[in-house]
């Protein structure tokens, strides 16, 4: 069946039919907004992404249900970085009429699935006919108690830069299908189903250990100058201690200027935070309760937003920032 067959409002009853109610949501799908409620004093936290087929995302490497599920953990890591709770799923979604049905139901089987594994609801969205590429909007809401919620701007001098996971291996699978070739899993996987850090994001900011954080979108270097910029501190990063995985390890072997995407490449979706030094044991003993290594990769410094990197000679030079930029890199 195609869409043109099953037509707006069928895709719509058939999102509302997979939604059910949840507890706080008092109008979900069908009625011309949500209503919904927040717990007794927490602040309303709001994130929202577009995904353009060819841009985001191309349907020949990626399987509809992995679409899914990565449209949905790319706006729960923004949540996650502000150590906040998600609760609502809003989906648009925008492809041609001769899209086949099964497209479309695996796609929103991935990412129901995916908002289901953080117990978030789709309480809305649309839908609409494109005349070329897919194009995917996703918002999500959470909340966390007031104050508690953790920016970018709070990173103090003496601060250890931290990051959860392993870096690069996203960025190392997009260059590998690039170039026609056919990543490990352990790399696909990380590229076409990214883990949002949620439990790490809520204990960090419950906990009080975390001082400024961002998930890495656009990549290290460029999203932890973010925080410098924000919190007007310099940073140094060891470039020694960023943490690999072994299939980046086997994969970049003898090809050193690959392990600059450990630096420069994005969708790593891990958690980047600064923490006080005397709190830094207690952050990679919570990694080790949540079975997810934390890594202490660099330091904050007084400054006014400047990065830097010590190499493994030991020389310390200045890093620029080169994440993806969607105007000038298009």
């Amino acid at each position: 069946m195609k869409l043109s067959e099953l037509g707006e409002f069928g895709l719509i009853e058939l999102i509302r039919q997979k939604s059910p109610m949840t507890p706080g949501v008092h109008r979900g799908i069908g009625d011309d907004a949500t209503e919904i409620s927040l717990p007794a004093g927490h602040h309303l936290l709001t994130s929202t992404d577009l995904l353009i087929e060819d841009v985001h995302f191309r349907r020949d490497w990626t399987g509809c249900e992995d679409l899914g599920h990565k449209a949905v953990a790319v706006n729960l890591s923004d949540i996650a970085a502000m150590g906040a709770t998600p609760r609502y799923l809003y989906l648009g979604l925008a492809c041609p009429g001769d899209t086949d049905f099964d497209d479309i139901n695996m796609f929103l089987n991935g990412a129901l699935d995916e908002a289901a594994r953080y117990h978030v609801a789709l309480v809305g969205g649309d839908t609409c006919h494109s005349p070329g590429p897919w194009l995917i909007s996703v918002t999500i809401e959470g909340s966390a108690p007031a104050h508690q919620a953790i920016g970018r701007d709070g990173a103090q001098p003496g601060d250890l830069i931290m990051v959860s996971g392993t870096l690069g291996d996203s960025a190392l699978a997009l260059q590998l299908l690039r170039e026609g070739q056919t990543p490990e899993g352990d790399l696909l996987a990380r590229h076409h189903r990214p883990t949002a850090r949620v439990e790490l994001g809520q204990m960090l900011a419950e906990r009080r250990l975390a001082r400024a954080m961002i998930d890495i979108s656009d990549g290290l270097v460029s999203d932890l100058a973010h925080i410098l910029q924000a919190s007007r501190v310099d940073g140094i990063i060891e470039e020694q201690l960023l943490p690999l995985s072994a299939a980046f390890q086997r994969a970049t072997d003898g090809l050193p200027t690959l392990r600059q995407l450990t630096l420069h490449g994005g969708e790593d979706y891990e958690l980047l935070f600064t923490v006080p030094p005397d709190r830094g044991a207690e952050v990679i003993a919570l990694g080790a309760q949540l079975q997810l290594p934390i890594t202490r990769i660099g330091v904050i410094r007084a400054g006014n937003g400047q990065l830097s990197l010590r190499d493994d000679k030991g020389a310390t030079l200045p890093l620029p920032v080169r994440g993806y930029d969607h105007f000038c890199d298009s």
